[in-house]
């Protein structure tokens, strides 16, 4: 049996979103107890180039939903823009959520050739969709809820690899 491009995706999306979720509550009762601002948290960084924390949850939704919906042929969906607060964190993710649970598999299956052309600034891109998929939206979605979790790892955030895959 073949894995088709919505069992790729958006399942595998679905699943690290979701963790990504319970670690940010995890990181936000950690605030709490240890009385540190939340904000410390949400702007901290592994190293000075890099994006802050409330970035890498930006960048991981961006990554899920919008691979989906270029794949699906679908309007990429407008996300809460507030990042602010981990409350703000969590109805990004929630609202990426939604976007993904409403995608059926008939509207990103047999997209593996699919041309998708990506902007970056003045220069695109084009991908056929399963190399789209594979080696640059998953990459990315990955290294920016990676680096999320280590961020709040480094601060001594009790989470761990069961928090960072969420439930299966």
């Amino acid at each position: 049996m073949s894995l088709s491009m919505y069992q790729a995706s958006v399942p595998v999306y679905i699943q690290f979103l979701t963790g990504m979720s319970g670690v940010l509550q995890k990181a936000a009762e950690f605030a709490t107890a240890k009385k540190i601002e939340p904000a410390v948290l949400l702007g901290s960084r592994i190293y000075p180039d890099m994006f802050p924390l409330s970035r890498q949850v930006r960048e991981a939704t961006n990554h899920s939903a919008g691979a989906c919906a270029r794949l699906a042929g679908v309007e990429v969906p407008k996300l809460p823009e507030a990042d602010a607060t981990f409350e703000d964190a969590q109805v990004r993710i929630a609202a990426a959520l939604t976007f993904l649970k409403g995608l059926k598999a008939e509207q990103i299956d047999g997209t593996e050739d699919k041309t998708v052309t990506m902007q970056f600034g003045p220069n695109s891109r084009e991908f056929k969709g399963q190399a789209y998929l594979l080696g640059f939206a998953m990459p990315n979605f990955f290294f920016h809820t990676t680096t999320a979790y280590a961020i709040l790892r480094q601060y001594g955030v009790e989470v761990g690899k069961r928090d960072f895959m969420g439930p299966r």
